[in-house]
C-alpha cells in the first residue's frame, strides 16, 4: 500500500492511493499487466493474431455451447446474464454512481467523467469496430474487412467485443469515481474491483457459450476496454475535466474533522 502523506495545498483535496488487495508483488505485476503500454502491446498482438493465426482456433471453438448443453437455460442467459454488461444495465448504473458523486461533492467532474466514459466507448470501440470490420460467427466468414456495419449491420463489426469492452469500461469508471470522489474504503473499493471482474467474465463466458462471438472478439473487447478506461482515469489524474469542489473539505471541517481525519476518507484506486 502506497499512501502519500505530504499535507495538501490550501482548497485542495488530499487524496490517498490505494493499491489493489493482492499483496505487494501481486499489486506491482497487476499494475503492470494493465498499464497503457501493456494494453496497447496486448491489443495489437490479439489484433494480429485475429486476423491470422486464431482464424482456425476461432473456428473451432465456436459453438452455440449453451444450446448444445443446456438447451434449457438459453433464455435466462440471454434475457438476464448477457444484459448485465449491456448500455440498458451499465449506463445506468454509471449515471446515478456519476450525478450522486456530483450533487454531494457540488462538482461536475464526476459527470464529466462518465460523458467521456461513453464518448470513449462509442467513438473509441465503436471506431475500432468500424475500422476492422470482422464479421460476427453468424455471417461464417472470420477475416477482418469482411464485414461491415453497412452491409451486415451490427453482425459486421464484431472485432473488438462491445460487450467485453463495455463490462470494463462502464462499470469500471464506475467504480474509479466511486474510489476517487467519495469516501469509499480500501475495501470497499477492492470489493467493487473484483465486482467489476465478474461482470467482466459474465460477459465473455456468456457471449461465447450464445455464439455471437470469436473468441478473439472477446479477448480484444477486454483489452480494449481497458485500455479506454485507464486513458480516461490518467486524464482524471491530470485534471482535465471541470475544476473539483472543495465543497467536501469544507463539511469535513463544519463536522470537526481535521484534515487527516479527512485524507483518511478519500481515496484513489491506483491504476499505475
Amino acid at each position: 500500500m502506497t499512501v502519500e502523506t505530504s499535507e495538501p495545498p490550501a482548497g485542495t483535496l488530499h487524496t490517498r492511493t490505494v493499491r489493489p488487495p493482492t499483496g505487494p508483488r501481486g499489486a506491482s505485476l497487476l499494475a503492470r499487466a494493465t498499464s497503457i503500454p501493456a494494453l496497447v502491446l496486448g491489443l495489437a498482438v490479439v489484433t494480429l493474431a485475429a486476423a491470422g493465426p486464431m482464424q482456425l482456433l476461432d473456428q473451432r471453438l465456436h459453438r452455440r455451447w449453451i444450446v448444445d448443453l443446456a438447451p434449457g437455460l438459453e433464455p435466462f442467459v440471454q434475457g438476464v446474464l448477457d444484459r448485465i454488461a449491456g448500455q440498458a444495465v451499465g449506463l445506468p448504473v454509471l449515471a446515478v454512481v456519476a450525478i450522486v458523486l456530483a450533487h454531494r461533492r457540488g462538482s461536475w467532474r464526476p459527470i464529466w467523467f462518465a460523458v467521456m466514459a461513453e464518448v470513449a466507448f462509442f467513438f473509441g470501440v465503436g471506431a475500432l469496430k468500424l475500422l476492422l470490420a470482422r464479421p460476427a460467427p453468424v455471417v461464417g466468414e472470420t477475416h477482418f474487412l469482411a464485414g461491415g456495419l453497412l452491409e451486415f449491420g451490427e453482425r459486421g463489426i464484431s472485432y473488438p467485443s462491445g460487450h467485453a469492452a463495455e463490462a470494463v469500461l462502464v462499470y469500471g469508471a464506475a467504480v474509479h469515481l466511486i474510489a476517487r470522489y467519495s469516501g469509499a474504503s480500501p475495501r470497499l473499493v477492492g470489493v467493487l474491483s473484483w465486482a467489476v471482474a465478474a461482470i467482466t467474465v459474465n460477459s465473455v463466458v456468456v457471449s461465447f457459450a450464445l455464439g455471437w462471438h470469436w473468441a478473439t472478439d472477446l479477448i480484444g473487447g477486454v483489452l480494449a476496454g481497458g485500455l479506454f478506461l485507464r486513458l480516461l482515469i490518467l486524464g482524471d489524474h491530470r485534471d482535465w475535466g471541470p475544476p473539483p469542489s472543495t465543497d467536501g473539505i469544507e463539511m469535513a471541517r463544519a463536522q470537526g474533522q481535521g484534515p487527516a481525519s479527512r485524507a483518511a476518507q478519500l481515496r484513489l484506486l491506483d491504476f499505475h
